[in-house]
């Protein structure tokens, strides 16, 4: 009797995961798009979200790069064609508006409250096939991984839900049906290691590109990842802030370097405001603090250091 308890408690397990997949990608699944790239590099396929009503679709910038004709095939058949309005390389990150505005859409979702552990489900049209489900679990945040063009994405979703070719520029979703992530990269013959770009980094460059065709950015040249500040340096050098960026490497020459930014440094506070992770500090290095001194305060083992960091002109950084 016991055993047969067991098998019915695992049937259960299945079922209330199964439906909450199902129900995730049937809300979410209309607006995802397949892409085909005419011209330019022989052609290339790939996959994004409508994630406005008047026909504004996500996906990767590496889909789209470089491509003369860009057509969008709906989830009802329809093929359209599409617009570039922008890109960001450094994000691998890119914006299209569809010739059809009536395609079904779905509003970008919240990355902050994701956790290790979480259900995550990639959708997309890898190898060309229209509407492909694959499903796993958030594996980790806060990765790091070099883009196409060199540049280190940072904090990046990294899951075990299958993503193969075509794939990138679709979207990662949580059980929920919440949009969180856009996919971006598999590691070539590794399993079970997959990459999405937060959408909370996307709405970001969302907004750069839909109003300037291109993401202005200043640049102070460190490497880091989320991570949680501890209470009691928190309370002893009476910090509000309960996260930081842990800083993994500092560029040569760079203008963190010159300001005495060190590896292993937590970041906590960017040109007088606190500073909770790394999208934080992203959308702080803006083209308005180009040349400008800016106090970058950080905790080195159990100091707290005001240093003046001079961010400078990201574009004419080499990647």
């Amino acid at each position: 009797m016991a055993l047969d308890r067991r098998g019915d408690d695992d049937t259960g397990l299945l079922d209330a995961y199964s439906r909450a997949v199902v129900g995730a990608v049937e809300r979410v699944g209309p607006s995802v798009v397949k892409i085909d790239v005419l011209g330019g590099r022989g052609g290339a396929t790939g996959s994004g979200l409508v994630f406005t009503p008047d026909g504004l679709v996500l996906t990767n910038s590496h889909v789209v790069h470089g491509g003369r004709t860009l057509r969008v095939t709906l989830e009802d058949g329809r093929d359209t064609g599409a617009e570039l309005i922008g890109e960001d390389p450094q994000t691998d990150l890119a914006v299209l508006r569809l010739a059809a505005p009536d395609a079904p859409s779905r509003m970008l979702g919240d990355s902050s409250a994701l956790r290790p552990g979480q259900v995550a489900i990639a959708i997309g049209a890898p190898l060309g096939f229209r509407h492909t489900v694959t499903a796993g679990v958030v594996s980790a945040l806060g990765r790091a991984l070099r883009s196409r063009t060199g540049r280190l994405m940072e904090n990046l979703i990294q899951t075990d839900a299958a993503l193969n070719p075509g794939n990138s520029g679709g979207p990662l979703v949580t059980s929920a049906g919440e949009v969180v992530g856009v996919n971006t990269a598999a590691i070539a013959g590794v399993h079970g290691i997959s990459f999405a770009v937060p959408v909370n980094t996307a709405k970001f460059v969302v907004s750069a590109l839909l109003r300037e065709g291109r993401v202005r950015r200043s640049f102070i040249g460190v490497s880091g990842h989320d991570t949680a500040l501890p209470r009691r340096l928190a309370r002893f050098h009476e910090l509000t802030g309960t996260r930081a960026i842990a800083v993994v490497e500092v560029a040569a020459g760079s203008p963190a370097a010159m300001a005495g930014v060190r590896p292993h440094d937590l970041i906590v506070a960017f040109d007088d405001r606190v500073v909770e992770g790394v999208d934080d500090l992203a959308r702080r290095l803006t083209d308005a603090i180009i040349g400008r001194p800016v106090p970058l305060v950080v905790i080195r083992a159990h100091d707290r250091r005001t240093l003046r960091v001079v961010p400078v002109e990201a574009s004419a950084r080499a990647a």
